[in-house]
């Protein structure tokens, strides 16, 4: 089987040395071309030609390359993710490993599995989404800047996260309305557990949420600065939120309308899609292979 194989060079965990071995390990499985992004949103394109073009396609990148290989998808084409990114936190929900090399000695020889997409306004997602805070914050970071294209890490998040309490007095008011009748501070839409990592650690913000099933909203009704050590325990254990009558959590969802008080930041995989004063989240089951 011919195989597609995309390549971010930008992202932070991608060398020439390391696509040349990636490269090596998938040949095993077949013939292997190489293509790599110039610019954002070009992997939407090579996707889509290479969905016309080969059997199977593999994309080295991070999670923002993860995403725009997803939307560029067009036909039932087997997809294999090569961790490349910082924190890449599809491949590691999936269960594969960390080391781009391994990843792909793996792939070659795995079962192929049927997983669920995130769609939000027309924009697909492949583990998380976000309207208010999570988007906010990534907002904050990408203003920080990108050295040669990557974006700054973890310590750069937890500065702007901090940023952000403080600004706020760790006060979020009800600021969206999810379904016509649920008020909320903000909303986490997940595709997979964990929602995403700092470092080595997991944040399981929505604890109940699988690739092979819909959507899990998290979305606290209020937050108060008392709250925030119950909100941590909750987002590291796991445990909590699911029962909270602080927190509105729907599991399996196949459809989820907000709308906001006022324009608010919606983010996909971490990449920040503008301001929106309406998000209308659909699952698309079984989309992947």
């Amino acid at each position: 089987m011919a195989s597609a194989l995309i390549v971010n060079p930008g992202a932070s965990r991608v060398t020439p040395e390391l696509t040349l071995a990636v490269e090596k390990e998938l040949r095993a499985g077949g013939p292997v071309e190489t293509l790599l992004t110039e610019r954002p949103l070009h992997a939407v394109e090579l996707v889509s030609e290479a969905s016309r073009s080969f059997d199977r396609i593999y994309v080295y990148a991070g999670d923002g390359g993860f995403n725009e290989a997803v939307n560029g998808l067009d036909g039932d084409i087997p997809m294999g993710f090569i961790p490349g990114g910082s924190t890449s936190v599809l491949p590691r929900a999936l269960g594969l490993p960390r080391d781009p090399v391994v990843c792909a000695r793996v792939l070659v020889d795995a079962h192929t599995r049927r997983i669920s997409l995130g769609r939000v306004n027309d924009r697909r997602f492949t583990f998380a989404a976000g309207l208010g805070l999570d988007a906010e914050l990534v907002r904050k970071v990408d203003a920080r800047g990108r050295d040669s294209g990557i974006r700054p890490g973890d310590l750069a998040f937890t500065w702007a996260l901090l940023g952000i309490l403080a600004r706020k007095r760790g006060r979020f008011e009800p600021a969206m309305t999810v379904l016509g009748r649920e008020r909320v501070a903000f909303a986490l839409v997940a595709n997979t557990h964990p929602y995403s990592y700092v470092g080595r650690v997991p944040l399981r913000v929505a604890p109940r949420a699988r690739p092979e099933l819909g959507l899990d909203l998290v979305a606290p009704r209020r937050l108060r600065a008392r709250m925030l050590p119950r909100a941590l325990r909750w987002t590291l254990a796991g445990r909590g939120q699911v029962r909270s009558p602080d927190v509105l959590y729907i599991h399996d969802a196949d459809e989820i309308r907000i709308e906001c008080d006022v324009p608010m930041p919606l983010q996909a995989d971490g990449e920040d899609l503008g301001d929106v004063t309406e998000a209308y989240f659909e699952a698309e089951r079984d989309a992947l292979e």
